[in-house]
């Protein structure tokens, strides 16, 4: 079992890592070229654009699902059938997108509570990045496609392809056409598009077979349609929680000021190198466990549980431990703003207990994913969403610090309430 947890694992840890070094590389360009405001454009551009397509994370998440347990099943239409209804919804959520960007545009800046130096930047930003949302949509599906096919190889191949076309474009944008943020967003939209394009080519070359039998009649099943939507739905509901939660971490920030928005941008990087390596295992319980559930292996499927576990907890603790080491450098490497650095040092002890506190939340989401538990996964957001607001709402005269120790309530509950949920409804 530890061996096909980390046949999964290491590939998806290698690519994910490489998704927040693309921001890291963005929120660096900007905190050396530019100001603290371009450190927050930058930011809360990404987070923007996080909420629109975090929103459809389904397209990812339920697609590996339920993959994964036709897989199981060794059903060959119903897996071909579950790309083509994911590909189909992503398409149609672009169009609408990209119709409604102008609206979005303006709905979005006044929800990050952006001040009137930060929310131009983000506007020009927001132009030139929704244009990337056919190939961001559909690059979920993909991903989704092969991690329920319990192909971890192609997902890294296409965020090395993405990302380190993204970086270089990013870099000669901003460093040779001094395009400041436009630069960093266009370098997105290319990459984007050029990583959509060799997925379909991988795709096409290794599952021809599944390819020659989708057709639009098998896709449209209405049975099968009416479950995909079903489960999709909650794991969106889910999906906005999630991102309410970090919009209104992001909000806050805004609003106590330039400095702390760049600050707690710089510490997200960090955040995110953390959750984006210990998801490597996530995505691994998500393929074994959606495969194991499929073929109805109870014992194995326990097992899956509880090693992906045990190796989310260990590279916690590593994290942890490089986070308490790092000290003032963690910001130094991102900015040279005097009062960023300053200011910063007295908040570096939340990411140090972040990683302890916040990994099970992360396996279990996969966990959940595996077993198509989409009910679970929205309930348990949903409260501990509540958690969080109703914590910062007694922490708030704290400040900064108050903020982030209502974020670790938050990932907190959400572990716990998860674990409750899985012993209540499967193991009881």
């Amino acid at each position: 079992m530890n061996q096909q947890i980390l046949k999964l694992a290491i590939p998806n840890i290698l690519s994910n890592v490489s998704v927040p070094l693309l921001s890291s590389v963005d929120t660096a360009l900007m905190g050396f070229e530019k100001s603290a405001a371009y450190i927050g454009a930058v930011g809360l551009g990404a987070m923007i654009f996080n909420f629109l397509y975090w929103s459809f994370g389904f397209l990812r998440m339920g697609t590996t699902g339920m993959t994964a347990q036709a897989f199981g099943r060794k059903d060959q239409k119903e897996i071909i059938a579950i790309f083509g209804r994911g590909m189909l919804v992503a398409l149609i959520v672009a169009f609408v997108f990209i119709l409604l960007q102008t609206p979005l545009q303006q709905i979005c800046i006044g929800l990050m509570a952006a001040d009137a130096e930060t929310a131009p930047l983000i506007a020009s930003y927001f132009k030139v990045r929704i244009w990337a949302a056919p190939a961001a949509l559909g690059l979920m599906v993909l991903m989704g496609w092969f991690f329920g096919m319990q192909n971890a190889i192609y997902p890294l191949v296409l965020t090395l392809v993405i990302n380190i076309t993204n970086i270089l474009l990013s870099v000669f944008f901003v460093k040779y056409y001094q395009w400041d943020l436009i630069g960093v967003a266009w370098g997105t939209v290319i990459a984007q598009y050029v990583g959509f394009l060799v997925g379909l080519i991988l795709f096409y070359v290794k599952y021809k077979s599944y390819a020659s039998q989708l057709n639009f009649k098998l896709i449209t099943q209405w049975n099968e349609l009416k479950s995909f939507f079903v489960i999709n739905r909650d794991i969106f509901i889910r999906t906005i929680c999630l991102i309410i939660a970090f919009g209104f971490f992001f909000n806050r920030s805004s609003v106590m000021g330039v400095t702390i928005l760049a600050i707690n941008q710089v510490f997200m990087q960090y955040i995110n190198w953390m959750s984006y390596a210990v998801d490597g295992f996530a995505f691994a319980s998500e393929s074994l466990v959606g495969k194991y559930h499929g073929e109805q292996n109870e014992i194995l499927k326990k097992e899956a549980i509880r090693k992906s576990l045990l190796w989310g907890g260990g590279f916690a603790i590593l994290f942890t431990i490089l986070f308490s080491i790092g000290g003032e450098y963690l910001l130094r490497i991102f900015t040279d703003d005097p009062t960023v650095i300053k200011d910063g040092n007295q908040y570096l002890i939340w990411i140090c207990i972040y990683p302890i506190l916040a990994f099970a939340s992360y396996i279990w989401d996969g966990i959940f994913v595996g077993l198509t538990a989409s009910k679970a996964m929205r309930n348990t957001m949903f409260f501990s969403l509540l958690a969080f607001i109703i914590s910062y709402l007694f922490l708030h005269t704290f400040g900064n610090h108050g903020l982030w120790a209502a974020m670790l309530v938050y990932v907190s509950i959400r572990g716990i309430l998860q674990w409750f949920w899985y012993k209540k409804e499967w193991l009881d």
